[in-house]
């Protein structure tokens, strides 16, 4: 390849990335599935780590040395593990509607959030009745027609046995004390209305990680790609373009909404 790729890591919920790869151009493009999504194996270990050397190893196959790395959700932190693990393989990176860690540090409050995310598969319900049931909450309320079918449709292609080992991981992660290190040109994304990864965490996140730049998308949920797609591109576009230009890495850090 004879640009560095974009890579994307998608969120518990599947990938639904068509509105958003317009703003990738003309890099070429990896939508890298979570282990166990789209048709690929679970691995032994289902982990953070691990999931991050799985992804090292897909881009030697694939002879990338380097790349822009777009994680949304599950698939921000995934990035953030990767930029830690693999710094000199991170150009540029883009955090959406992620967070540096899961919720509180008290056992007991990931205790009932996989009580509550299983509770539907528990009861017999298929990905798709846990999908209509648990997306329109994340959207945002003026999301427009369209938005909340294509994530319902993305997560009703996940497989339970995927989903229930992705929640579980999810309630490991805590990077809290590492994203200082994190040393590539990164592009903060939070949607305004986001309930799962809000503009205060993204803000104190932007400030913790040097030269971050934060960008609040108005009106947007957790799904800002689909329920916005103009503003998304625009903001990725814009990114990515300045990091090609090798502009990005000499601005002073800065926080903007």
């Amino acid at each position: 390849m004879t640009d560095v790729p974009v890579v994307l890591l998608h969120g518990i919920g599947g990938a639904a990335w068509g509105p958003a790869l317009p703003a990738l151009a003309p890099a070429p493009v990896l939508d890298w599935p979570l282990p166990g999504y789209a048709g690929t194996p679970l691995l032994r270990e289902t982990s953070f780590p691990a999931w991050a050397e799985a992804l090292a190893a897909r881009l030697d196959a694939e002879g990338i040395a380097r790349t822009d790395l777009l994680g949304h959700s599950i698939g921000g932190m995934l990035a953030q593990e990767f930029a830690l693990a693999f710094p000199e393989r991170v150009r540029g990176l883009v955090l959406y509607a992620t967070t540096p860690a899961f919720g509180g540090r008290d056992p007991s409050f990931a205790e009932r959030f996989l009580a509550e995310r299983l509770a539907p598969l528990d009861a017999g319900k298929d990905m798709a009745a846990l999908a209509a049931e648990t997306l329109p909450a994340m959207l945002g309320r003026d999301a427009p027609p369209g938005a909340a079918e294509a994530a319902i449709a993305a997560m009703a292609a996940v497989p339970a046995e995927a989903y229930r080992a992705t929640v579980r991981c999810l309630t490991t992660f805590d990077r809290r004390d590492a994203i200082g290190r994190i040393a590539a040109p990164t592009l903060l994304l939070a949607g305004e209305r986001d309930p799962l990864a809000p503009p205060r965490t993204m803000e104190r996140m932007a400030k913790a990680i040097r030269g971050a730049r934060l960008i609040v998308l108005p009106g947007a949920g957790h799904l800002a790609h689909l329920e916005y797609p103009a503003a998304f591109n625009a903001a990725v576009r814009g990114f990515l373009r300045a990091v090609r230009e090798g502009a990005e890495s000499s601005r002073p850090p800065t926080a903007e909404s």
